[in-house]
């Protein structure tokens, strides 16, 4: 008797009513929190015709916070890939002491605010620090200067590509690298004819991923910045900028370059997913 009440409650279809409920309450929490907010913003940009939008974004400042964007982020990809690589095919394919400690390292951008990331990088870097005589005396500026924004993004996306590789990886074993191995393969053969194939995907996946968090860093680049037009401004600074002057159509109209961005890598993190699962 209990095993046939069982299998009629495994087996029982979910109310209509609940399906078209839950449905339309995703629908509108998601029209709400996303699509209403960027109808916003376009619409806000737009207000004042083309000729203003425009001019907003071809504004000196703009352009400079746009290169100085997408600079910091080819970096934080470019060095996050190689770290990602490495860190995930040590942890996976070899045996070594302290491999937790090094996962849970992996993991503290997470759970560290990224206001507190820009005030660690001030107080190592800045005047205040016991290497400061060394950077002064060759002329290297981190704090409010360039290489401190492309750290802070660093620090801030560094865990998206390696923990998209690490459970592939896992999943994956060490069969194959050492049936290579054994047969006299060398490493890097091994790692482009074998390893990589299995995770190109994911790898696209982070690589993504850390490029969208890179674009859209706020916290540690405001802390290290200086927040110097033309110089350490990054897009999401330049907003800050633009609505504390009260210049709320050019900020939107900033803003508008992000949601542009983001929503070309929405399209190609699609693209990478809907690849990735037809090539399984």
């Amino acid at each position: 008797m209990a095993k046939e009440t069982q299998s009629q409650t495994v087996g029982a279809k979910p109310s209509p009513v609940v399906k078209w409920l839950l449905i339309g309450l995703s629908v509108l929490f998601l029209f709400v929190m996303l699509v209403l907010p960027l109808i916003t913003v376009i619409q806000e940009a737009l207000r004042k015709g083309f000729a203003a939008y425009r001019e907003a974004i071809s504004d000196p400042d703009a352009f400079s916070a746009l290169n100085l964007t997408l600079e910091a982020t080819v970096f934080a990809v470019v060095i996050n890939t190689v770290f990602g690589l490495f860190a995930a095919w040590a942890v996976t394919k070899f045996r070594f002491h302290g491999k937790k400690l090094l996962v849970t390292l992996i993991d503290l951008p997470v759970t560290v605010s990224p206001i507190i990331a820009g005030l660690i990088y001030v107080l190592t870097f800045g005047r205040q620090s016991a290497i400061y005589p060394f950077l002064e005396e060759h002329d290297l500026r981190v704090v409010y200067a360039v290489p401190g924004i492309i750290l802070a993004t660093v620090f801030v996306t560094f865990p998206f590509i390696s923990r998209e590789l690490l459970p592939v990886l896992e999943a994956q074993g060490t069969d194959e690298e050492e049936a290579a191995a054994m047969m006299g393969a060398k490493g890097f053969t091994i790692f482009r004819k074998i390893t990589l194939p299995h995770i190109r995907w994911a790898l696209l996946y982070g690589i993504v991923l850390c490029t969208a968090r890179a674009m859209g860093e706020f916290g540690a680049v405001s802390v290290l910045s200086g927040h110097l037009r033309g110089q350490t401004v990054t897009l999401p600074l330049q907003v800050e900028i633009l609505f504390g002057d009260n210049k709320y159509m050019p900020a939107f109209a900033v803003s508008s370059i992000l949601v542009i961005l983001a929503v070309v890598i929405l399209i190609v993190r699609s693209i990478v997913e809907y690849i990735g699962k037809e090539k399984k």
